[in-house]
């Protein structure tokens, strides 16, 4: 067996690849672009890990036989490289569970706290203590969150905001499959889908939009999820509720969400991702205060790849050994 990484791999990642499929050849080199995927494949190989997927991909990878995506989505795949592809692909869905539950929590707390106001006014060297804005400070425990996807990240973030004191709600795909099959680390998430008080389904939106004070949105992009939530879902929203997106932007109308925040129709925003990336310079986001901006980092962290090469390993055994692999996708579903 030949297993290719299009990431580097430090010694101990490539000693446990090596110790889950004994006498497999495994060759690993850090690829920046398509390009690069595309020659280094190019001498063909069983299996592929790697966050990107060149048009070519699967012509110049002969023998490929399964492809390890190092990210949690699979859209930017499906959508092109592997469209009528027949190769199984999985999903490191649940080793960004803990820093993207984190970071979710983090700007729920800076916004309730109004810690990203108090940034602005430290850069503008302003002593910000008046009674209207120390007035304005609210505390997350007891308020009602509502968590739009439950997959693992969800349901880590359920877990946190569970132990803040929260009320939790959840809507996903199917409410009655409560249960997660995916990859997930003992002690984390919520797998047998206990925590939420109460589920809803895809068109029950609104009204988990309604009771909600704070919105978690870790919806993958499929044909389903385009643009989910929009003008309609955003007038259901409470006047003060505050969403945090950090599954796909394109999840999102990023206008009738620009025009919202700018009304105060909606409290604010914590947004990591974008319908266009970089985000560009003329985009009303960057100005409103009431937002908060990332690019694209909350699933980053120092152990990235130790979670994910723990993902790998367990998959490459039940690979070798033909049983089901975890967090496979369903084309037709799109995750």
């Amino acid at each position: 067996m030949k297993i290719i990484s299009t990431v580097a791999l430090q010694p101990a990642q490539r000693a446990a690849i090596a110790s889950a499929v004994p006498g497999a050849e495994l060759a690993d080199r850090q690829c920046r672009t398509p390009e690069e995927i595309s020659d280094f494949v190019s001498s063909g190989c069983d299996v592929l890990l790697s966050f990107r997927m060149p048009l070519d991909v699967t012509s110049r990878a002969r023998g490929l036989k399964w492809i390890q995506l190092l990210s949690a989505g699979a859209d930017h795949a499906l959508g092109g490289p592997l469209k009528g592809s027949a190769i199984p692909v999985t999903t490191a869905s649940g080793i960004h569970a803990t820093p993207i539950a984190e970071y979710t929590l983090a700007s729920m707390l800076s916004y309730a706290h109004r810690i990203h106001l108090a940034i602005r006014a430290q850069i503008r060297r302003q002593w910000m203590r008046s009674g209207a804005f120390m007035a304005s400070v609210d505390e997350i425990r007891a308020r009602t969150l509502g968590i739009i996807g439950y997959g693992s990240i969800g349901r880590e973030t359920a877990r946190l905001a569970a132990a803040f004191g929260m009320t939790v709600l959840a809507l996903k795909r199917n409410p009655a499959e409560r249960a997660d099959p995916g990859w997930c680390p003992p002690g984390l998430g919520d797998r047998e889908g206990k925590i939420p008080a109460r589920f809803f389904g895809p068109g029950d939106r609104e009204a988990i939009l309604r009771e909600s004070d704070y919105v978690s949105v870790t919806l993958p992009l499929t044909d389903h999820t385009r643009k989910f939530i929009g003008e309609r879902e955003f007038a259901a929203m409470k006047p003060g509720a505050y969403l945090v997106n950090i599954g796909r932007g394109e999840v999102i109308d990023e206008r009738a969400m620009a025009a919202a925040l700018a009304a105060q129709k909606i409290g604010g925003a914590g947004l990591d991702v974008f319908e266009h990336e970089p985000l560009q310079p003329n985009s009303p986001l960057w100005d409103l205060e009431n937002v908060i901006l990332t690019p694209h980092i909350s699933g980053a962290n120092r152990t990235y790849m130790d979670k994910a090469c723990q993902l790998f390993v367990e998959n490459l055994k039940r690979f070798t050994s033909n049983r089901p692999l975890l967090n496979l996708v369903d084309p037709k579903l799109g995750y």
